[in-house]
């Protein structure tokens, strides 16, 4: 693909350069998870956490045919305010680039394009997974087999609840994929800090993340790793109360014939609904506080040799 189809920020491209720490970060957040204004709002304030943290923000997205790797603000304002943007995976960039679209990148196309960047680490709110009912409709989140090839290491707060959690574990495991819970030895669910699945691996530290992931380039072991960092408890919403909610939300989306990528869209914009907005709140909070854990995760890897 020619190099005008790929191009990363000056600003990123210096730190890089310099061995500086930079964060990956995705955009469907921007594009498909929240609506205007709070999009823009958190996307702004998602890139000051990182900043403030002692690393340099590299939202990607595709702009006019472009895939980028760091947006200036006024590139991620036109991005917030566009409609009918597309949602794009690994498999659609090229699709996206051929016909000069516009499309949010979601953790798959994200971490590929983190990786050709050169940057190990990028934070988001929660990876797609298996979903439920998958074994009759094979609905896995390409998520999953992109942390098994791109050697990045990806901030989450688990992967999101309105998915089937165990198979999901299951997935990556199948992938190779390192799972680590951050100061938990639970895996958490997106809005709940305990999915009641238990983690193998912990550690409490940024230093101790980064250790790790140095580890595994040492190692020369392919693919990335998933790092598990809960929702704080202030902002946390009760497991039970999330699941009676999640199973309406997933039984209007079958009733109305949602599904394949229009699918999780839905559900995220129900449960905002079906919360009183309480979601919407906690998906800010651990985006945030994801896009602190990897700018701190990013220093320490930057003092690794």
């Amino acid at each position: 693909m020619p190099d005008t189809a790929f191009q990363i920020d000056p600003e990123v491209a210096t730190a890089l350069a310099e061995g500086r720490a930079v964060v990956a970060l995705e955009s469907t957040i921007i594009t498909h998870g929240m609506p205007w204004p709070e999009n823009l709002q958190t996307a702004q304030a998602v890139a000051f956490t990182v900043r403030d943290n002692g690393a340099v923000p590299a939202t990607v997205a595709v702009l006019d045919g472009v895939m980028r790797v760091g947006l200036t603000p006024e590139q991620l304002k036109d991005l917030a305010g566009r409609r009918n943007v597309a949602k794009a995976s690994r498999r659609d960039l090229a699709a996206v680039v051929a016909k000069g679209g516009t499309a949010g990148t979601t953790v798959a196309a994200t971490m590929y394009l983190a990786a050709r960047a050169g940057i190990p680490i990028f934070a988001t709110g929660g990876i797609g997974g298996v979903h439920r009912g998958a074994e009759g409709n094979f609905d896995i989140s390409a998520d999953l087999i992109e942390l098994g090839r791109s050697p990045v290491a990806v901030v989450c707060a688990g992967a999101k609840s309105i998915l089937d959690i165990p198979k999901t574990l299951e997935v990556l495991e199948t992938q190779g994929v390192a799972v680590i819970g951050y100061g938990t030895d639970a895996f958490p669910a997106f809005y709940s800090a305990d999915s009641g699945e238990t983690l193998e691996h912990r550690c409490d530290t940024p230093g101790e993340l980064a250790a790790v992931i140095a580890a595994q380039r040492r190692l020369e072991l392919p693919g990335g790793m998933l790092i598990a960092n809960p929702l704080p408890p202030e902002h946390a919403l009760p497991r039970d109360e999330m699941d009676a909610i999640i199973a309406r939300a997933v039984a209007d989306a079958a009733s109305q014939g949602i599904g394949g990528k229009a699918l999780t869209p839905y559900l995220l914009g129900r449960i905002v609904e079906l919360t009183g907005g309480r979601s919407l709140t906690a998906n800010i909070a651990l985006i945030r506080n994801n896009a602190a854990l990897a700018a701190r995760v990013a220093v320490e890897l930057a003092a690794h040799p």
